[in-house]
């Protein structure tokens, strides 16, 4: 699958922590190699047929919309302000 990344998601990214951009970094990687890899989570949201969610780790999630073989990433933040932001997806 290929991914794009939105100007958005990269100033959310600048914002976190050093530790979870490097966690962000490994779940690129295993997203990369293997979507469906157990520790991402990889999932719909529900309601919204094509974004989908991944965990970045237990606190942080990203969020993109799958348009066919492409991820287009435009969010990641804490699991706090995931489950506001997909209350208004």
């Amino acid at each position: 699958m290929i991914s794009h990344t939105t100007g958005g998601f990269w100033e959310n990214y600048q914002k976190l922590p050093e530790e979870i951009k490097q966690k962000a970094r490994k779940a690129y990687q295993f997203f990369k190699q293997d979507p469906s890899h157990p520790s991402l989570r990889f999932k719909k949201i529900i309601d919204n047929p094509d974004v989908y969610s991944v965990r970045v780790s237990m606190d942080y999630r990203a969020i993109g919309v799958k348009k066919n073989d492409t991820m287009i990433w435009f969010w990641i933040g804490n699991h706090h302000d995931y489950e506001e932001m997909i209350k208004n997806l």
